[in-house]
């Protein structure tokens, strides 16, 4: 879940273009102040807002900034910032590049509060979004850099697809960061966007990417608010995908997306995560499933098979691993069950196993090995398999 949440003073800080490259009371809230725009109730006047939270983010800021002030899209644009709480320079920054990006064209709306903590990123986000005008909306986060055309291709991708969360190819700052994960943004297939979703990845297009219609977004709701460790962009989409909606990418690199230690995505917990993430395969995967077989019967296949309901436990008729010793061993006794026999699973080489297969082993993490199995069996993802871990 990615919700990258000091100063630098040189206002000629270039947007990075590689390609693939306070003294206010302590619960003043400050209210939203918009201009070249009018009336907050004219969306029609806008084509797209960009839609950034900021919370302490004065190191990145300004190069964000600077990167709305590089958009090529030729549109109605509008910048709608929620400031949560930031205790820096963020809000000092802001005041300084508003007339910038007024005097190119860009609306800008502005609001926060000073409270002693943050109310947290779904929050902000909503915020920002209640506040704007825009028929389409461009998430961003603060510590993170759009490419120039950005906004132009993804606009023009939303047009086209209007019920769909709308994402792009990204580059890691600093380089080499997370070089798995990245990969797995990047080189997703179309048909996968829908198929991945329940892997420990999160959303398949990442949150800072997104771009969507506000008929969508109304649609769909808000985000969570629930503030530190709640993942709001992973539950948004699956709710997203719930509702009938789409997944897309415009393969193009378009977003310099940070690695750091302070980013809200480490708040939130990995058993929180794996909740939703069975939740959401139970509800979408195995109720249209009669059986089914768990593809490793190692640490994190059991781990599936425990934190299933009852009923989708009953559907599991094997376990299957290359693993010779996990073989050996015949079946796994479910220790913790109240049934009397303790269910039994068989476990089996993946060659004797049947179909269809949730998959629990790690994608790009065995050289090759599990992909050139998965081929073997000339399987449909989708169909005959989904990946969970």
């Amino acid at each position: 879940m990615h919700r990258n949440y000091d100063a630098a003073t040189d206002d000629s800080i270039p947007a990075k273009r590689q390609y693939c490259e306070q003294n206010a009371p302590s619960e003043s809230t400050v209210k939203p102040r918009t201009a070249l725009g009018g009336s907050r109730e004219g969306h029609s006047k806008i084509d797209v807002s960009i839609i950034l939270p900021v919370h302490n983010a004065s190191s990145w800021l300004q190069e964000c900034l600077q990167s709305v002030l590089e958009q090529d899209f030729h549109g109605n644009m509008e910048l709608s910032i929620f400031n949560d709480a930031s205790k820096d320079d963020s809000g000092s920054i802001i005041e300084k590049w508003t007339p910038r990006l007024e005097n190119r064209g860009i609306a800008i709306v502005t609001s926060g509060h000073n409270s002693i903590q943050p109310k947290g990123v779904g929050y902000a986000k909503n915020q920002a979004v209640s506040q704007s005008r825009g028929k389409y909306l461009c998430f961003l986060d603060a510590d993170d850099v759009m490419m120039p055309q950005r906004v132009r291709l993804q606009y023009e991708a939303s047009l086209e697809r209007p019920t769909c969360i709308i994402g792009c190819q990204v580059r890691r700052e600093p380089e080499g960061s997370t070089e798995r994960y990245t990969r797995w943004i990047n080189g997703l297939t179309q048909s996968q966007l829908l198929t991945q979703v329940f892997t420990s990845h999160g959303p398949t297009v990442i949150m800072p990417s997104w771009c969507c219609a506000r008929d969508w977004f109304d649609q769909v709701g808000r985000f969570n608010e629930g503030g530190k460790g709640v993942p709001e962009d992973l539950l948004f989409f699956y709710e997203s995908l719930r509702k009938g909606g789409g997944v897309s990418r415009v393969d193009e690199c378009l977003l310099m997306y940070r690695y750091h230690s302070q980013a809200a995505t480490h708040s939130v917990l990995e058993d929180t995560i794996w909740y939703h993430r069975v939740t959401f395969l139970e509800e979408r995967v195995l109720s249209h499933w009669a059986s089914f077989t768990i593809w490793n019967a190692g640490k994190q296949g059991r781990k599936l098979y425990r934190s299933l309901s009852p009923a989708n436990q009953k559907k599991v008729v094997a376990f299957c691993d290359v693993d010779e010793n996990k073989i050996r061993k015949g079946f796994y006794t479910h220790e913790e069950s109240k049934d009397r026999p303790k269910p039994k699973i068989p476990v089996k080489h993946f060659k004797e196993a049947t179909p269809p297969y949730i998959i629990c082993v790690k994608l790009d993490m065995t050289g090759g090995g599990l992909e050139e199995n998965l081929c073997s069996l000339n399987l449909k993802e989708g169909q005959d398999y989904f990946h969970f871990s």
